[in-house]
C-alpha cells in the first residue's frame, strides 16, 4: 500500500471500534501517525497495539464529545493535526413524539457541536500550512428518510451542511472538507439491531450490510493526495439505490 500519508498526522474520533477504528488503521497503513480518540480504554489499548504493529507512531487521547471543554482539550492535546476524521457519532432511533429532550441535546452534542469545535480549533493550523484534509463521517439517513432517525437524520444533513461551507472557507488555503455518507454497516454499535438491521443491508442494490474496512477505504481515499481536487464533496458509500419497476 502507498504510504501517501507518511509524516502526517491524523486524529480519528470514536476509533476504538466498528468504522472509526477501521478508518485509523486505514490512514496507519497508507503511512499516517494517528491520534486514536475514544472513551473506552480497553478497547483504545487494543487499537493501538494494531496500529503500532504497521510501524507508525500513535496514541490514546479520551474525551466525552457531550462535554465542549473536553472536546477543545481534546483539540489542545492533539496539537498539529494533518488530517481530521469526524467520525464519532450517536444514533438512538425513535419517533419525533418518542424523541426526550436529552436524547435531542446529546445528538446534538456529539454529532455536529463536536465536530464544528474540532474544525474551529484545528483547521486554523491546517491553514497556516497550506495544507490539510477534513473528513466528515454522514450517513444515508442525511437525505433518506427513516422511522425513527428524525434527529440523527438531521445531525447528518447538518453535517454535510457545514461540510460544504467549510469547504468554502478553507479550501483556499489548501485544506480540502469532505464527508463520506455510510451505509448501514455492521459494527458493534449496530449489532444489537439483530435481524431488523440485516433486513437494511437487503434493501440497497447490493443487498447486503457494508463492513467497516469498505467505509474506511473511501474515507482513507478522501484524506490522500489521489482526492487532492475533490472539495466540498459527499461521497456516498451506501450500497445503491435498488430500481423499481
Amino acid at each position: 500500500m502507498s504510504k501517501d500519508l507518511a509524516r502526517q498526522t491524523a486524529l480519528v474520533t470514536g476509533a476504538t471500534a466498528g468504522i472509526g477504528r477501521a478508518t485509523a488503521l486505514a490512514l496507519a497503513g497508507r503511512g499516517a501517525d494517528v491520534i486514536v480518540h475514544g472513551r473506552d480504554r480497553e478497547r483504545a489499548a487494543r487499537v493501538v497495539q494494531q496500529i503500532e504493529a504497521l510501524g507508525v507512531r500513535v496514541r490514546f487521547e479520551p474525551a466525552d464529545l457531550s462535554d465542549p471543554t473536553e472536546v477543545t482539550a481534546l483539540a489542545e492535546r492533539a496539537g498539529d493535526v494533518d488530517v481530521l476524521v469526524n467520525n464519532a457519532g450517536i444514533f438512538r432511533f425513535a419517533r419525533t413524539s418518542d424523541t426526550d429532550l436529552a436524547t435531542f441535546d446529546v445528538h446534538i452534542a456529539v454529532n455536529v457541536r463536536a465536530p464544528y469545535l474540532l474544525v474551529q480549533a484545528l483547521a486554523p493550523g491546517m491553514v497556516e500550512r497550506g495544507r490539510g484534509a477534513i473528513v466528515n463521517i454522514s450517513s444515508g439517513a442525511a437525505t433518506t428518510p427513516g422511522a425513527g432517525s428524525g434527529v440523527y437524520g438531521a445531525t447528518k444533513a447538518a453535517l454535510e451542511s457545514l461540510t460544504r461551507v467549510w469547504a468554502a472557507e478553507f479550501g483556499p488555503s489548501g485544506v480540502r472538507v469532505n464527508a463520506v455518507a455510510a451505509g448501514p454497516t455492521r459494527t458493534e454499535g449496530t449489532s444489537g439491531f439483530g435481524e431488523a438491521f440485516e433486513s437494511v443491508g437487503r434493501s440497497v442494490a447490493l443487498q447486503r450490510l457494508a463492513d467497516p474496512e469498505e467505509i474506511a477505504a473511501a474515507v482513507a481515499f478522501m484524506a490522500s493526495p489521489q482526492a487532492s481536487y475533490v472539495n466540498g464533496t459527499v461521497l456516498s458509500a451506501v450500497g445503491g439505490l435498488p430500481a423499481h419497476g
